[in-house]
């Protein structure tokens, strides 16, 4: 069956189309696409991984046209980012 895999930085992405067996699941996807040799950093033991922007685990079954996504770990706390700009805003 035919899937894609992708992963993204902030200054290169990569998505790579292709076939996978029957009944493989996404941690197999990701191994067979070769990404984790092009990216050394990703690291599927801390890092979550989804379908089509839904968040699963790795031993989830892949369907046809599915696409893995591999998400990088957020680098700042939303919370933190929400407060800040709020902030900025009552000292005008």
């Amino acid at each position: 069956m035919n899937v894609g895999v992708c992963y993204a930085e902030l200054d290169r992405q990569l998505w790579l189309r292709l076939e996978v067996p029957a009944e493989s699941s996404v941690e197999d996807a990701i191994r067979r696409s070769g990404i984790l040799q092009r990216f050394p950093e990703i690291d599927l033991g801390s890092q979550k991984v989804g379908i089509f922007g839904k968040i699963v685990k790795l031993d989830t079954a892949v369907k046809e046209g599915d696409r893995i996504e591999i998400y990088r770990p957020i680098v700042a706390d939303p919370k933190t980012v929400r407060r800040r700009v709020v902030d900025e805003d009552d000292d005008d």
